[in-house]
């Protein structure tokens, strides 16, 4: 256990220059030998009296001109019930010296991608003179920045001889680099104090550069002893790990990141998770991944791998390239030293006698030549190990994917516990684990969790046509015997039997078949809806995946079956992308395992389908009271999502990015119709916005008679990093939109945007059982803007939604614009009862439905460039490969260009115009 009994009894307050200045962690931090408990468990006593209070006010804020680009907090929010809560943010002690800030330029500069990382280890490791005594007072990123806390000579070059992590040393082959480090200009951490104490002078004071500095220092120990996948995140081969697949792994890991809040800066450390190739022989990872799943592991192996060879008498860590499909006794090349054409197997025998291959005729080559290499490199499998410590590039599959939340999915007080007894020290973080350069800036973090004051917001009262009135507990709430406020109208639809495999039913007769679309028949007439007649019943047998391994022929046979009933039938009133683009029909899907496995759930289920039917076709399922709409129904308001898709691992290089707009139709919120559109690829702002949004007010226009008066947008899936950009790039084409829409006199509505975060590592823990629900997590409705949120921004951290299992997450909300003079209370209540509006559950949701529906949109539109998504089919590979007789080497983005062409076709005009006007993709 980690310095659980600090007790640090006394005050945080106090003059300045006494310590942390007023305002900050009032009272002590728990008695010796104690440590507070996570949901009032057995850890050790109650939570302290460490509560971050915050400002009293932010009537400072007040002398600050209004500005609607990234307002200032314009209070704290009052409304529900006041908690404490603990979070995963720990002070930080900042060095009392400024930070010096330097670049650093490494010649040559020809291929040392590959080995900028291992160049920097070595810089690290140097005897010269004047920089060896400095090296442990500096941190760097292994690219072009490294921090001093002290002033380093100018002008500093260092120069290091390259040598591989295997070699004893340096030779006489070995190739020397210079370090050119230059000085770029000083940090001032009374800046950054200022800051944080929320002097308003210091509104507009970029943090950035000091944040990021602070961070390389201290995250230099992980770097030093872990792994880092992406940013921020360190794995580390000594913490847990779980089988996921074949050849793959899941290592738990610690996020860390330091944060500023008001007085103080903080650091949040989390627990995290990601799949790790398993360390082994490549030859026999071949095999076994060759017997156990018919060959689908080359397409895996390719993902940037990196493998090491010993034959040339040290160890060489290289990317594969390539794996061939001959082995070793097939694959020849032209060799200078033997004098012509050899194959593998023979240059080894003869180049190396002392290695015997045993796998020469059953596995084959890999080429392990750099990417601008014009031979390629041939090294038989058995003879490369692939590298423990690296993650897997690729995309598990659903099993896998199961499994990995399966294994990240820890109740709260397990997480709070890997965090203090294994992530802090394992970060470098504990008294005992505090080593350079930490030490050596005059840093430290606090062993104590913070403690934040918290609110649990009220539930909106629920409302349905007929029965009784819903009871909302823990944010959900049951639907037998009610019925929809408005109901959809079915004139005629079809079932459409899928065989694909073994026979669930025996023909359209079967009575288990015609025991499903009758009960769902009923469910939806009892929930309100209007169902006309019988439904046609379509059977279709699709031909084996072993005979149609790219499934193009199952797609055409249903494509044809449906074209053909259509046009002998006209269209049903209610797979994807043969209905929702070619053919204008609403499609429901049911699995038969689902809906078959218990017949004593069979109610529940057709009732959770029948809220998804009754929306697509236009319906409205529950309504909130008046009061709990009152911040939206005060003024004419269009509430709009926003959010882009980008193709994931093993898409092909080139494919576009989904971008969609959802918008509220009506004064009920309810019914959210999308635009779709696909763009460049990678790209997060949203190309053809000003287009999307007059789509979305001239539906509303045609609605309502009038446009809105409000417009207030949702936007996921941008980082903090992008707000600014949200700003300089988006709103100008909101903007442009409003003057553009149809209309006979100029048309300008109130405009505000807020961001949703759900990518942040920020958890809370209740301090006391009564505010905890059964699993230890809080409880929906719990809302945090203080302790642990931005000193200027207007943000608060919002758990609309019961954590039915694992550790709960908030969402983080942060206002970037707002012309609407928007309040705390309104803001944050308003955004949670409307996560009671989601129309396909009887539960609040994590997300505003606005956002959520955006990426249920973005990934409905995934589904049309299926093809481009995966390349492990033919269709795929043909697009992604561009191979052909006499085609030479393409250029890269000449290649992209075709694909992004091709998928735009394949696109067209998205969705079919009969569909445009209803939520399609729910």
């Amino acid at each position: 256990m980690s310095n659980l009994s600090r007790g640090r009894g006394g005050n945080r307050g106090g003059p300045p220059g006494g310590s942390r200045g007023g305002g900050g962690f009032g009272g002590g931090r728990g008695s010796p030998g104690t440590r507070g408990g996570y949901g009032g468990g057995p850890r050790g006593g109650g939570p302290g009296e460490l509560i971050f209070r915050g400002p009293a006010s932010v009537s400072s804020f007040k002398k600050l001109a209004f500005n609607p680009m990234r307002p200032h907090r314009p209070g704290y929010g009052t409304l529900g019930r006041q908690i404490t809560l603990r979070a995963n943010f720990f002070p930080v002690k900042l060095p009392k010296g400024p930070i010096y800030d330097y670049h650093v330029e490494i010649t040559p500069s020809t291929d040392i991608k590959r080995i900028r990382a291992r160049l920097f280890e070595l810089l690290e490791r140097s005897n010269q003179q004047g920089w060896k005594d400095l090296v442990p007072f500096t941190a760097h990123d292994s690219s072009e920045r490294l921090v001093s806390f002290k002033r380093l000579p100018q002008p500093l070059d260092v120069q290091v001889q390259f040598y591989e992590e295997g070699e004893a040393g340096p030779n006489a082959r070995s190739k020397t680099y210079t370090f050119a480090i230059t000085h770029t200009g000083d940090l001032d951490v009374t800046q950054l104090t200022k800051y944080l104490s929320g002097s308003i002078e210091s509104r507009d004071y970029d943090v950035q550069p000091l944040i990021s500095a602070v961070n390389l220092v201290l995250q230099t120990h992980a770097a030093r002893t872990g792994v880092r996948v992406g940013k921020n995140r360190y794995f580390f081969p000594s913490q847990e790990r779980f089988d996921l697949a074949l050849g793959v792994e899941a290592w738990k890991g610690f996020f860390t990141s330091a944060r500023p809040v008001y007085k103080e800066l903080m650091v949040n450390v989390g627990v995290c998770m990601t799949a790790f190739y398993k360390p082994g022989n490549l030859a026999e990872a071949i095999i076994e991944f060759n017997r156990t799943s018919n060959g689908a592991m080359l397409q895996r192996f390719t993902q940037k791998l990196k493998v090491t060879t010993s034959h040339l008498g040290y160890k060489q860590k290289k990317p594969i390239k390539k794996i061939m499909s001959t082995t070793a006794r097939q694959t020849t090349f032209h060799c200078e030293e033997y004098k012509g054409k050899i194959s593998v197997e023979d240059y080894f025998k003869r180049k190396y006698p002392s290695i015997k291959l045993k796998h020469a005729h059953d596995v084959p080559v890999v080429d392990i030549s750099g990417p601008n290499s014009k031979f390629s490199i041939y090294v038989p499998a058995e003879l490369c190990e692939i590298e423990p410590g690296q993650p897997f590039r690729g995309r598990l599959n659903e099993k896998e994917t199961s499994n990995m939340i399966r294994f990240a999915c820890n109740p709260p007080r397990v997480n709070a516990d890997a965090i203090i007894d294994r992530g802090l020290p394992t970060l470098g973080f504990t008294p005992q684990t505090l080593g350079s350069p930490m030490r050596n800036f005059g840093m430290a973090v606090d062993n104590n969790m913070a403690v934040v004051p918290a609110r649990e917001l009220p539930p909106p009262r629920l409302s349905y046509k007929a029965g009784k009135p819903p009871n909302v507990s823990s944010g959900s709430w049951n639907i037998l015997d009610v019925k929809f406020h408005v109901g959809g109208t079915i004139k005629s639809w079809w079932v459409l039997n899928i065989k694909d495999g073994q026979a669930v039913f025996s023909g359209p007769n079967d009575p288990a078949l015609e025991g499903i679309w009758k009960g769902f028949g009923e469910k939806c007439r009892n929930s309100g809806m209007s169902l006309g007649s019988s439904p046609s019943i379509l059977n279709q047998e699709l031909i084996p995946p072993s005979r149609d391994p790219t499934r193009q022929q199952a797609l055409d046979l249903i494509r044809q079956t449906i074209k053909r009933n259509i046009s002998q039938k006209g269209k049903p009133t209610f797979i994807l992308r043969i209905c929702d683009v070619e053919e204008g029909v609403h499609t429901l899907h049911m699995l038969t395992d689902k809906v078959l496995r218990d017949r004593n759930k069979q109610d529940q289920y057709f009732s959770n389908v029948a809220l998804k039917l009754n929306t697509k076709l236009g319906g409205i399922n529950h309504m909130l009271d008046s009061e709990s709409m009152k911040w939206w129904t005060k003024a004419k308001t269009m509430v709009v999502g926003m959010d882009v898709t980008h193709p994931g691992p093993g898409s092909i290089e080139g494919t576009p990015s989904i971008a969609a707009v959802v918008a509220s139709a009506d004064s009920s919120f309810v019914q959210f119709p999308a635009s779709l559109r696909c763009q460049e690829t990678k790209k997060e702002m949203i190309t053809e916005l000003a287009a999307m949004m007059i789509e979305r007010l001239m539906f509303y226009s045609q609605k309502n008679r009038s446009l809105p008066d409000r417009v207030i947008v949702y936007r996921d899936g941008v980082s903090e990093g992008q707000f600014n950009t949200v700003l300089e790039e988006e709103l100008p084409k909101m903007l442009d939109a409003f003057k553009r829409v149809p209309q006979t006199k100029p048309y300008r509505p109130s405009l505000t945007i807020i961001i949703c975060g759900k990518r942040h590592h920020a958890k809370f823990w209740p301090t006391d059982s009564q505010f905890a629900d059964r699993n230890g997590n809080t409880r929906p409705g719990t809302v945090v803007d203080r302790g642990v949120t931005a000193v200027f921004d207007f943000d608060f951290y919002l758990q609309a939604h019961a954590g039915l299992q694992g550790h709960v997450k908030a969402t983080h909300y942060t206002v970037v614009y707002d012309e609407n003079h928007l309040g705390a209370d309104e803001v944050q209540q308003g955004t949670h009862t409307a996560s009671y509006l989601y129309a396909r559950a009887t539960k609040a949701v994590s997300l505003v439905p606005a956002a959520y529906y955006a990426d249920l949109a973005c990934e409905r539109g995934r589904c049309y460039l299926n093809d481009f998504l995966s390349t492990d089919d033919k269709v795929s590979s043909s697009v992604a490969t561009g191979k052909g007789k006499g085609k030479g080497k393409v250029d890269k983005d000449e290649e992209k260009k075709r694909v992004f062409d091709a998928a735009k076709a394949a696109w067209g005009e998205g969705v079919h115009p009969d569909l445009r006007g209803s939520m399609f993709y729910i």
